[in-house]
């Protein structure tokens, strides 16, 4: 019987090392797939024909009140290519990316060619680790600090992904940063199109829904208990969102914000791959970013 987290059932030990590229494509875009999503949309199509996979968005998956221009769509489309990438170079692979080569296929982000074999690094393992590790977060990170040295290097890894990274240091400006977060969650929990967005993506008790967000995802408190689908489309909860979300801002050991110097969906697509890599760099996960309130 198929289940919701059949997906996360991946073992390295079952790639096809002696099998065609296609057949290892296949295997490695199981890795792709458990990339975070807004609402856990999951707005990617991969089409692999020989040594080539294409990452496509699937516009049927948009949401129109949270994301009206796609921008998260494509930043988790990005997403899902870093696990690509991260995937093939791990099996030993180099591989060649395109980004947007076809003007006339709007859908088309991005073709990943697979190339020779080639050593695996020490980052390398250490990013794939993380993949299966991942989980959204929407709780309170632990407070335990991260190594300086760690801290030190995710603004130059973010570089790499084209996007860039800033650590929000001393309290006033970890306040400032908090209070943006919350006046976020209230502005958008106010929009009633975006609370039936949501809760319309919303699965609780034992969906075998494989999309959107399922009822033990939220954690405790993340919505309060009786929040089902009805409950949201109907009453802004934006108050207690805000102040939740406000409180990880400013409690959590690092607060970072990452962003692009311009706002193409070339830029989009490079957040989402920048986006996935500093948590997987930062040992499996134990770095955090605090999600918008769309998340």
């Amino acid at each position: 019987m198929n289940t919701p987290l059949d997906a996360w059932n991946v073992s390295a030990d079952d790639f096809p090392a002696d099998g065609t590229s296609e057949e290892k494509l296949w295997f490695l875009v199981r890795y792709a797939i458990l990339a975070p999503s807004t609402h856990n949309t999951q707005p990617w199509k991969f089409r692999i024909h020989g040594n080539v996979v294409e990452l496509h968005t699937d516009f049927t998956r948009a949401l129109p009140a949270s994301d009206p221009e796609n921008r998260e769509l494509i930043m988790s489309c990005g997403a899902a290519l870093f696990h690509l990438r991260t995937a093939i170079r791990y099996f030993g692979y180099a591989c060649e990316v395109e980004f947007f080569p076809e003007v006339a296929d709007a859908t088309l982000l991005a073709r990943v060619h697979l190339g020779f074999k080639c050593d695996t690094t020490a980052e390398d393992v250490l990013l794939f680790n993380a993949i299966p590790k991942r989980r959204t977060n929407r709780q309170a990170f632990l407070p335990e600090p991260l190594p300086d040295a760690l801290i030190a290097v995710l603004p130059s890894n973010a570089q790499e992904e084209r996007a860039w990274l800033q650590i929000i240091e001393g309290e006033e400006a970890r306040y400032a940063t908090a209070d943006l977060v919350a006046e976020a969650d209230r502005v958008q929990w106010a929009d009633k199109q975006f609370r039936r967005e949501l809760a319309g993506w919303l699965h609780l008790g034992g969906s075998d829904s494989r999309d959107g967000i399922p009822g033990y995802a939220q954690g405790d408190g993340a919505l309060p208990a009786y929040a089902g689908p009805a409950v949201i489309r109907t009453f802004d909860l934006g108050k207690g969102q805000a102040a939740q979300h406000r409180d990880i801002a400013l409690y959590s050991p690092v607060l970072a914000v990452l962003g692009t110097d311009t706002d193409t969906q070339a830029d989009w697509l490079a957040a989402g791959q920048a986006g996935e890599r500093a948590p997987a760099r930062a040992s499996g996960g134990r770095l955090g970013f605090v999600p918008q309130p769309a998340d």
